[in-house]
């Protein structure tokens, strides 16, 4: 992994800065080997409660996808699609 993760030091917590570090981990997960969809979406409830605007959300989740190539909003569209313990694998 040769880049960096898009958050914001200014407004977010320690604690909210790991919780939205986790789920774009997971999101590299989900191509790199594949993630249990409950997991995925624990996640991203998560980083939406730090996130709540789309607006922001499809900023930051650009910024990821440019930086790793993975895209968030493919991820949890497949996740949301599958049953409670699917695993999702992009």
């Amino acid at each position: 992994m040769s880049y960096t993760y898009p958050i914001d030091e200014m407004h977010w917590s320690k604690e909210e800065i790991i919780d939205v570090v986790n789920f774009y981990s997971m999101v590299e997960q989900a191509y790199e080997k594949g993630i249990d969809r409950d997991e995925l979406m624990l996640a991203y409830t998560r980083f939406k409660q730090i996130v709540p605007s789309k607006s922001e959300e499809k900023t930051l989740c650009g910024q990821f996808e440019k930086e790793s190539g993975y895209s968030c909003y493919r991820a949890v569209k497949q996740a949301k699609g599958l049953s409670k313990g699917d695993k999702v694998k992009m």
